[in-house]
């Protein structure tokens, strides 16, 4: 294989094989730069396995800097792969000198979601989609009627009928509708997609923390969430989910220009969701800051939700040999094996970080 001329083989090589070696990549380049202040673990608890699984936090930069930029990784667990490479790659470039100003620092979250990450899955242990767990439990939950009628249909194993059901469904409402019943968020099925959860994640549990323990409600934020999957082939996507005419939606496009989608204007590859993380940060950024999600897209969007219903599938049955299957199909679509489209993607998040840096620092 020719390598891509832009980055180095040792630079591609920060994309890891599992979970395993992700973690012990961040931790040990954590240790070994001097300018990481805090090094956090947060072990999952009652993961019924006999994996060692965490989420780690390393703050970067002076503890009473009044910029932050937060990186976050493995949001949808095997999206981690992605996410991991883009924070070691940081991690090294600081190291080799790449400057943060003295008013801006950078808070990681590896792993956000480490079983999902180990097991080559979107969702945790408890099947819970961490990107639909943000609403308020104590409110009525939300419904999500077209789920609902597809979801008979999600677990035919004739894969012919079930996509007769699909088309079905787009023809008489619309391919937004269809996106929106089987990604949009749902929180009846706790074996199914894009399942939202009766109580906090871990993770949602660990944000809530760290927003707490770094009093991050009192700095200028620059969020940015790591994702794949969905998207063209290579391509980063900049998505911002702020309300259209608030602060937060201005500022991502001032700071990320006019690359920055949003799905409540209908220019994205995505489309509207319920319970986002997006909107565990957004209230903090009344003023200043702004959350946006980097999407890097791979295949297409059928493939996307036949990969997805399929490894949901597979768990329900239960099946080990499919299941192992499946976490290979999963791994090959969040993070392609290409090398140029892993080269796309370092690169492009390089771009970003940078655009988030200096509308921290200039803004």
């Amino acid at each position: 294989m020719i390598l891509p001329m832009a980055l180095s083989k040792n630079v591609l090589a920060l994309f890891p094989d599992d979970y395993n070696s992700a973690r012990e990549s961040f931790n040990s380049l954590s240790k070994s730069c001097p300018m990481v202040k805090d090094i956090l673990s947060f072990p999952l608890q009652s993961q019924g396995n006999d994996l060692s699984l965490s989420t780690e936090i390393i703050w970067i930069g002076q503890r009473s800097a009044p910029n932050v930029l937060v990186l976050i990784s493995a949001t949808h667990g095997v999206e981690g792969f992605v996410g991991a490479a883009v924070q070691a790659d940081l991690i090294t470039r600081i190291q080799q000198g790449y400057l943060i100003p003295e008013n801006t620092a950078i808070l990681l979250v590896f792993a956000l979601n480490p079983y999902g990450f180990a097991h080559c899955r979107r969702c945790d242990e408890k099947g819970i989609d961490l990107n639909r767990n943000f609403i308020d439990f104590n409110k009525l939950l939300p419904e999500n009627k077209g789920y609902e009628l597809l979801r008979q249909a999600i677990y035919l194993d004739d894969s012919h009928q079930r996509q007769k059901v699909f088309q079905a469904f787009q023809l008489e409402h619309g391919q937004t509708a269809f996106e929106i019943a089987i990604s949009g968020g749902q929180y009846t099925d706790p074996q199914g997609p894009f399942y939202g959860g009766s109580t906090l994640s871990h993770g949602r549990t660990i944000i809530e923390k760290i927003i707490g323990t770094y009093q991050l409600d009192q700095r200028h934020l620059a969020v940015i969430d790591v994702h794949s999957g969905l998207g063209s082939y290579g391509h980063g996507e900049v998505i911002s989910d702020h309300p259209v005419d608030s602060s937060g939606h201005k500022i991502a496009n001032r700071w990320y220009g006019a690359s920055v989608t949003s799905p409540a204007e209908g220019d994205s590859s995505s489309v509207e969701k319920i319970g986002l993380l997006d909107y565990c940060w957004h209230p903090l950024m009344t003023q200043r800051g702004c959350f946006v999600t980097l999407e890097f897209g791979s295949y297409r969007t059928q493939a996307l939700f036949d990969v997805i219903l399929n490894d949901h599938r597979c768990w329900k049955a239960g099946n080990q040999q499919d299941i192992i299957e499946s976490a290979k199909a999963m791994k090959e679509h969040f993070c392609p094996a290409d090398s140029y489209w892993r080269e796309l993607v370092l690169i492009k998040a390089r771009q970003v970080i940078q655009q988030a840096v200096d509308g921290l620092h200039y803004d």
